[in-house]
């Protein structure tokens, strides 16, 4: 009888367990079958284009090459060159190695006319600190180079003193050494007294440029700050001016030092007040850690995410990009940063050149360390701080990443990864549209879709992102944002003249930021001229009125022919329209042009009369034109920062010469930025809202008519006609949908950053 129970209970708990089992795979099938397919990871239509390899001859140097050439040089006995991180001043040292770029002749006959393939070579910068020069070689060919011969003289028709150099690694080791030995040991009371300092805890150092007031000057205000996130808004008023002139650190010596706004000559006057009370103390205080970006509420949700339903519609090989209806070789120079060339839309060049020259500081400040602060980034290099962007976040989480390698102040090349992306991005307003809605109903519109090219660079305090956008008109925008944390000083009397307390005792110090770009435009091939168009109003009678009068705009067009008359100064009234413009005519009799239409809040420029205005004479125009030249490549210099006296590139030079510019190879050099006030909402970090200029190249009757009218992205129904796909494809998109497939997230940006060690 037992065992009869057990038997039709276990047949039981097995139909159960068959009917649970069966209910379960329907509602798994279920949600199986209700997921959305993943996203094709592959094109789903084909490139209008096809790849290019003689892009390479923009190409930046591989790893390949650079040590290739790093060998080379250091073969040459007679130059005795090191390599080392921490090489001394008074040594012979390879600071940089960067792509030399052949001549503009030589690479269009390369890709227009079936010429010969320009000899690749490399520049390499060398410090010849037991001669006192600074020397610039090429090198080539590569690869396997063979050959080295001084460029200096040809290039900047100056000898390069070694005085006008960057501030090297080795060079800062022996400052923070220095600074310890002869300050920092010596003022140990005041140091844990005013700044709790110990051995354990130190402060940082930050210091201001230029380095003097005079050539030949090497005289440094250094700025402490405490050891905190965003350390640049943690000032804690005490500095001091090192003189380093002499290339034997053993020779540097202590000029001034500032403590809480009061100047003392020697560190033993300052203690000697300090112990007297002759000085007012700075008592330390805990400070609130208000600089950290650590976020104050933990994150819940991931924000929009844009990604590719049908693949990709940009192609990357080599470092040629092919998007829609553009193509461009790529680059990235260690001194002036992101550069495109060769730029084609529909297969007909428009740009040989977009490139990124210079970003420029001037502060105000009634301290030291910041009073004379004229920040030329470009000396430091820009390009030099490209680190890797963060997915997601500094680029689309589906953009393409592209690594980079450089050689500036290293003792090998170094790899930077993802430090460029490349991603399409709706721009978030329709392109174009129009809601006919009394005659002919309908809708016609096209989402403003368009290819970003982007890099950031965080040079110091400051992060500027640089973007070159590609849009579906044949317009093309180079545009910079600023982010990153304000430069500050600590609060004292007469301190607010110069900006706007943003935390105890820290004053926000105004500043402009000065962007200069080169922009070589080849409209419709290299004879161009520059023309200007702007409106008026004309006193005329009315035709069917001839007694009765009105103001009526009336179109102004003029040809300008000469540099000095084509360079247009910031403050002075300026024709809106500018333009690159062809002899060529489109279909109504209009020259080809393409215009810049520049966008800007810059401050005031320096003035003329100040010694230090020659190294950034290029500010002073907001856009100015020239004949193209080889050896007129950039508006700046390596050097111009420390040689800001005799600045080995004096742009001014490129205008006072007043060449003739009609049926020309021209070249625009744009300045674009804006001036910043800062306030309390620039703690902790400054915002890119707002904070930017750029230029934007639109085509201006280039073309018969806009491009993009030609786009599958167009979108046209009429009544009666919503649902139907044959012209919109948003109407299918709910039954398109499909789940992106993502990279993993990862990030090595920290294997970059500067050591101050072997």
């Amino acid at each position: 009888m037992v065992e009869r129970k057990m038997n039709s209970l276990v047949k039981w708990a097995l139909i159960l367990f068959f009917l649970i089992s069966i209910i379960l795979n329907i509602v798994l099938i279920g949600l199986h079958s209700s997921r959305s397919p993943k996203c094709s990871a592959q094109r789903v239509h084909p490139l209008r284009g096809k790849h290019d390899e003689r892009s390479l001859v923009f190409a930046d140097l591989t790893l390949e090459e650079y040590s290739q050439v790093q060998q080379y040089m250091l073969k040459q006995k007679d130059l005795d060159i090191s390599t080392k991180q921490l090489t001394k001043p008074s040594e012979n040292y390879l600071l940089l190695i960067d792509r030399s770029l052949p001549k503009k002749a030589d690479v269009l006959a390369f890709l227009d006319a079936k010429g010969a393939k320009p000899v690749r070579e490399a520049t390499v910068v060398v410090l010849h600190g037991a001669k006192g020069y600074i020397k610039e070689y090429v090198v080539g060919p590569l690869p396997n180079p063979t050959y080295y011969r001084d460029v200096t003289k040809q290039r900047y028709n100056m000898d390069l003193p070694i005085s006008s150099r960057l501030v090297t690694i080795g060079e800062y080791a022996l400052m923070f050494q220095f600074i310890e030995a002869e300050v920092f040991s010596k003022l140990k009371k005041i140091m844990k007294e005013s700044f709790d300092t110990d051995e354990k805890k130190t402060l940082n150092a930050f210091e201001q440029m230029p380095r003097g007031v005079r050539a030949g000057d090497r005289k440094t205000w250094i700025s402490f700050f405490r050891n905190m996130d965003g350390m640049y808004i943690h000032p804690v008023g005490f500095e001091v001016l090192l003189n380093q002139k002499s290339l034997n650190a053993s020779q540097w010596r202590v000029e001034k030092l500032m403590y809480n706004g009061k100047y003392f000559n020697t560190v033993e006057e300052l203690k000697d007040a300090y112990d007297k009370g002759t000085v007012k103390k700075i008592v330390y205080k805990e400070t609130p850690d208000y600089g950290s970006l650590r976020p104050r509420n933990k994150p819940l949700q991931i924000g929009p995410q844009q990604f590719y339903a049908e693949g990709k519609r940009w192609s990357i090989q080599n470092n040629h990009v092919l998007y829609l209806d553009w193509s461009f070789a790529f680059g990235l120079s260690s001194v002036t940063g992101m550069r495109v060339f060769d730029v084609r839309f529909k297969g007909e060049r428009i740009v040989y050149e977009l490139s990124v020259q210079e970003a420029m500081s001037v502060y105000g400040s009634v301290t030291p360390g910041m009073i004379l602060t004229k920040f030329l980034d470009s000396s430091i290099g820009i390009g030099r701080f490209a680190h890797e962007l963060t997915r997601g976040v500094d680029c689309p989480y589906e953009a393409t990443y592209v690594e980079t390698y450089r050689y500036i102040d290293v003792p090998i090349p170094m790899r930077f990864r993802n430090s460029i992306c490349i991603f399409e991005h709706n721009m978030g307003q329709p392109l174009r549209r129009h809601f006919a809605d009394f005659f002919h109903n309908s809708y016609g519109g096209m989402a403003n879709s368009a290819l970003v090219f982007r890099t950031i660079t965080a040079i110091g305090n400051y992060d500027y992102m640089w973007d070159f956008i590609f849009y579906q008109t044949g317009a093309v925008e180079a545009k910079v944002h600023a982010t990153g944390y304000i430069s500050s000083s600590y609060l004292v009397d007469g301190s607010m003249k110069h900006g706007h307390q943003v935390a105890e005792n820290v004053l926000g110090n105004i500043h402009t930021h000065f962007i200069n770009f080169k922009v070589d435009l080849d409209v419709a091939g290299v004879k161009n001229m520059f023309l200007t168009k702007d409106m008026e109003y004309v006193n005329v009678s009315l035709p069917w009125m001839p007694d009765r009068f009105a103001m009526v705009p009336q179109l102004v067009e003029k040809q300008v022919k000469t540099e000095k008359e084509a360079a247009l100064r910031h403050g002075t009234k300026t024709p809106r329209y500018l333009h690159i413009a062809s002899n060529t005519n489109n279909r109504w009799g209009h020259n080809r042009s393409y215009r810049l239409q520049v966008y800007s809040f810059a401050g005031d420029h320096l003035p003329e009369s100040e010694p230090e205005e020659r190294s950034m004479s290029w500010a002073r125009y907001k856009v100015a034109i020239t004949k193209q030249k080889d050896l007129e490549r950039t508006s700046s210099s390596l050097y111009n920062q420390n040689g800001m006296w005799t600045p080995a590139v004096d742009f001014s030079k490129y205008v006072e010469d007043n060449e003739n510019i009609e049926n020309e190879d021209l070249v625009a050099w744009v300045t674009a930025g804006f001036l910043h006030i800062p306030h309390a909402e620039d703690i902790p970090n400054t915002v890119t809202v707002g904070n930017g200029g750029g230029v934007l190249l639109r085509p201006h009757n280039y073309f018969n008519e806009d491009p993009s009218i030609h786009s599958a992205d167009s979108v046209f129904f009429s009544p009666g006609a919503e649902n139907s796909c044959d012209n919109n494809r948003m109407a299918c998109l709910a039954q398109e949908t499909c789940s992106p497939v993502l990279e993993p997230f990862t990030f090595h940006g920290f294997e970059g950053v500067m050591k101050f060690e072997d």
